[in-house]
């Protein structure tokens, strides 16, 4: 099957159409669903786990945009389009998406039909390739002034082989002073049942995931300083509603700006 002029392997499951499933969307296959119910029996809260972590991004970038004043989001790994999407939450900023899931870049094609196309853009490019996506993203986005960059539930996707450390470090290099860091991760050390859930994973998918522990997790916000309440759950991060605080999230999160 092609979508677009690339192809796709109904075969193998990819995590942006797992993600797709957990949340009730129809662009996923059998084996996306296989690998989506399988991790459910091993992490049954895996479901509302996902809710929260789209919960968070909106939460982070409402906060940025309204007691911050970023008007400037580089969203990298945003998967299918969802409720509380970068640019609805921050309706008036200048958002670019990056993925590169052939599916993903339909959806985001048919997404931006009709916007303005000064305001929001969308990049077929690699995280690992940081180069690219800073020189694409300035047709965009203007780096002279503060960007929020936007790592939320990717950096699993990156093998410690990969280094994600000196990926962060990269984009962050290219920011100015009161630039922002928004980053959640897949813990290892919350759940007992995620272990045996990521290893199963890693059978059905080309992308070997690596589920990452607190240290692991702060360690990519060195250098910024980091907002309250630091790296936490991401239901624990400024919660608002009780749903909120109750979800049973097994992602830490939280969000750091780069100082003068």
């Amino acid at each position: 099957m092609t979508q677009g002029s690339r192809p796709v392997d109904t075969q193998v499951a990819h995590i942006a159409r797992v993600y797709d499933y957990w949340l009730g969307g129809k662009d996923n296959f059998a084996i996306d669903r296989q690998v989506a119910d399988m991790m459910k029996e091993d992490s049954p809260e895996v479901v509302e786990g996902v809710l929260g972590n789209r919960a968070f991004l909106a939460r982070t970038v409402r906060c940025l945009a309204a007691d911050y004043g970023v008007r400037q989001f580089l969203d990298i790994g945003t998967g299918l389009p969802a409720a509380n999407n970068t640019h609805e939450v921050a309706p008036d900023s200048r958002v670019v998406y990056v993925d590169n899931d052939p599916i993903v870049l339909s959806h985001a094609r048919a997404l931006l039909t009709g916007a303005d196309p000064g305001a929001t853009a969308y990049l077929d490019a690699d995280l690992r390739d940081t180069e690219r996506i800073l020189r694409e993203a300035a047709d965009t986005l203007d780096f002279g002034r503060p960007v929020a960059v936007m790592l939320i539930a990717v950096l699993h996707c990156i093998t410690d082989e990969d280094d994600p450390a000196a990926i962060v470090r990269r984009l962050m290099a290219a920011l100015v002073p009161g630039s922002f860091l928004v980053l959640s991760h897949p813990a290892i050390d919350i759940h007992s049942g995620v272990r045996k859930a990521a290893s199963r994973m890693n059978q059905l998918m080309h992308t070997r995931l690596t589920f990452r522990d607190h240290g692991q997790v702060a360690s990519f916000f060195d250098g910024l300083e980091l907002l309250e309440p630091g790296v936490v759950r991401v239901p624990d991060w400024r919660p608002v509603t009780e749903a909120d605080r109750t979800n049973p999230a097994a992602v830490w999160g939280g969000v750091g700006r780069l100082r003068a």
